[in-house]
């Protein structure tokens, strides 16, 4: 399932509270957007003919919680991203940006611990 940028954003809002109101999610993320209403309403049926959300009615209102967990929405993400540009390799995108952009000293000793759990799980 692909949810574009803008969808993300209304998914980010229900993966930290859920579930919320089309105005509850609007009050969120509009604002930094400069979104209507209507344009959170019109991302919110998208993300339910994906299903990626569901709604439950609520009086006259509906509910809207996420049915796709961030973690496995992050994973899809980068998967695609790896396949797409790395040829499916992880280590082709980490040279990438450390030829492309300045690692921090934490970064470079967070990369440092990952490889050592790495190794230490074989």
């Amino acid at each position: 399932m692909r949810i574009s940028a803008a969808e993300s954003l209304l998914m980010e809002a229900l993966w930290r509270q859920s579930p919320l109101t089309a105005e509850q999610i609007a009050a969120d993320v509009a604002g930094d957007q400069d979104w209507s209403e209507g344009t959170v309403k019109s991302l919110l049926n998208r993300l339910l003919t994906k299903g990626a959300i569901a709604a439950e009615r609520d009086g006259r209102r509906y509910l809207y919680r996420p049915l796709t967990a961030r973690g496995d929405y992050v994973h899809a993400e980068s998967r695609g991203l790896i396949d797409r540009l790395f040829e499916g390799r992880l280590a082709p995108l980490v040279a990438h940006f450390s030829a492309r952009e300045t690692l921090t000293p934490e970064d470079v000793a967070e990369l440092k611990r990952l490889i050592a759990e790495i190794d230490d799980g074989r």
